[in-house]
């Protein structure tokens, strides 16, 4: 890998969620000769899933990885929804070996929402990505939302999500649609909550909190960035 090729690290719990959390920043960050890795978690695979729809989502989650411009996808493959009966050491090693191969600067995940996959991704996420080898390990970590998962935590009861940062998405929403549309089978018509109008609606909700056009939203989970970095 070359190193001075900044790359941000996206980890999904399943095929769709980078691009309907990060899909926009993505796009940004490789417009600006940045380099993404996703890497994909769980799959749609047996025994809640048969065989093709296994394949086709992960041959989905590539055609939306390539309009991104995403530069590597990982998959695990591991059978959806049965994360949490993982030994948790098993998935933390296996996070931490790709952060040990990629070296991003950037870190994306899920937030600890209402999904058990999503939540026990964010678990290991958050153990993979100790800044245990000095400099303050990586400069920026942080959390995205997922439509129809992140927003169905009870509220004060559960954590809710409240961005603390916003990235500006105004030219690359087109692309993120785009990618979305790649994923076919999980998305519907409005009022699906993973359709092109909803997702449009968040992220021109989410740019309208900081007065931009269209923003996604990230809850900041540590940045030790030099200011330079970020300009």
């Amino acid at each position: 890998m070359n190193k001075t090729v900044p790359t941000m690290l996206v980890i999904a719990p399943h095929p769709d969620d980078s691009i309907l959390g990060a899909g926009g920043t993505m796009a940004r960050f490789v417009s600006r000769n940045g380099r993404v890795v996703v890497l994909t978690i769980a799959a749609h695979r047996p025994p809640l899933y048969t065989d093709d729809v296994f394949r086709m989502t992960v041959e989905e989650a590539q055609n939306a990885h390539a309009v991104i411009g995403v530069s590597k996808s990982l998959f695990l493959n591991i059978p959806a929804q049965s994360l949490p009966k993982m030994d948790h050491h098993e998935l933390n090693q296996a996070i931490l070996q790709v952060l040990d191969q990629e070296n991003p600067g950037i870190v994306l995940m899920p937030y600890f929402d209402r999904h058990c996959d999503h939540r026990a991704v964010f678990e290991s996420a958050m153990v993979a990505t100790r800044p245990t080898k000095g400099s303050g390990g990586i400069p920026v970590i942080a959390a995205y939302e997922v439509l129809s998962s992140t927003f169905n935590n009870a509220p004060h009861i559960e954590p809710n999500f409240t961005p603390n940062w916003i990235v500006e998405i105004g030219d690359f929403i087109d692309i993120k649609l785009k990618a979305l549309q790649c994923c076919e089978s999980q998305i519907g018509p409005i009022p699906h909550p993973r359709s092109c109008e909803a997702i449009s609606a968040l992220a021109l909700f989410r740019g309208s909190q900081v007065g931009m056009t269209y923003g996604e939203g990230f809850h900041i989970i540590r940045m030790v960035a030099p200011p330079e970095m970020l300009t």
